[in-house]
């Protein structure tokens, strides 16, 4: 009798200790599995970010600065709004040209510093009154083309060798510096565009600035251009 109470009691705790390590395996399991699924659901959050940073953010409407007589296109602000990148179409008309054109230009901005003008106390304050803000310097430097059977990539046969050295007609380099005025639109009358800013720029492109280095008797005003342009910061 003795033996088997004894036997039993071998049993009893032998299951009881079967149990336990099951529902501890249970609930390493369950741990790894919501270890798992956090680990997922951060992946696609990162890889959603990625993707919606690619989705524009910026409208641009913008006059001469060597891209045409009016260039139209979208851009994307980044670095805590420090930077922008810029991509715009532009058009010269024929009366500039012997015919119409095209252009494409790729612009990357630098925005160092932004002085606030006037703030919003609350929200009867008079909406044009407020959410002013100052860009005293932006820089840039763009690259763009224009379409057409006239320009090239590398200097034709028919010129002689090093007629033009290394400068192409198919790319202009240009750098351009201006100021910015900024008006934040108030929440409550949001409906397309989160800011609308107003700028200028000067600009001159890397023909012009070869130009004067060659011949420092042309003048100032025949190498630089002044630009003008709307920005609409639409997220």
């Amino acid at each position: 009798m003795r033996w088997s109470r004894f036997v039993i009691s071998i049993v009893l705790s032998f299951n009881m200790a079967a149990a336990v390590l099951a529902q501890d395996s249970i609930g390493v399991k369950r741990e790894a599995e919501h270890q798992d699924s956090e680990v997922y659901r951060h992946r696609v959050e990162r890889l959603q970010n990625r993707w919606a940073s690619l989705i524009p953010n910026q409208f641009v409407i913008q006059n001469a600065g060597n891209m045409g007589v009016l260039s139209v296109g979208t851009g994307w602000g980044y670095g805590h709004g420090h930077w922008e990148t810029h991509l715009l179409f532009g058009y010269i008309p024929k009366r500039q040209s012997t015919r119409g054109k095209l252009t494409m230009t790729l612009k990357e901005n630098y925005i160092p510093w932004n002085l606030l003008l006037s703030a919003p106390q609350n929200e009867s304050d008079d909406f044009l009154k407020r959410g002013w803000t100052l860009n005293p310097l932006t820089a840039s430097i763009y690259v763009n083309t224009v379409y057409g059977h006239e320009f090239w990539k590398s200097q034709p046969g028919r010129y002689p060798a090093k007629y033009y050295e290394f400068m192409s007609t198919k790319f202009r380099l240009n750098v351009a510096f201006g100021q910015r005025i900024t008006w934040e639109i108030p929440r409550n009358r949001r409906k397309y565009a989160k800011s609308i800013s107003l700028f200028y720029e000067v600009s001159s492109c890397d023909l012009y600035i070869r130009a004067k280095f060659q011949d420092s008797s042309i003048p100032l005003k025949d190498i630089i251009g002044l630009s003008l342009g709307v920005k609409l910061q639409t997220m």
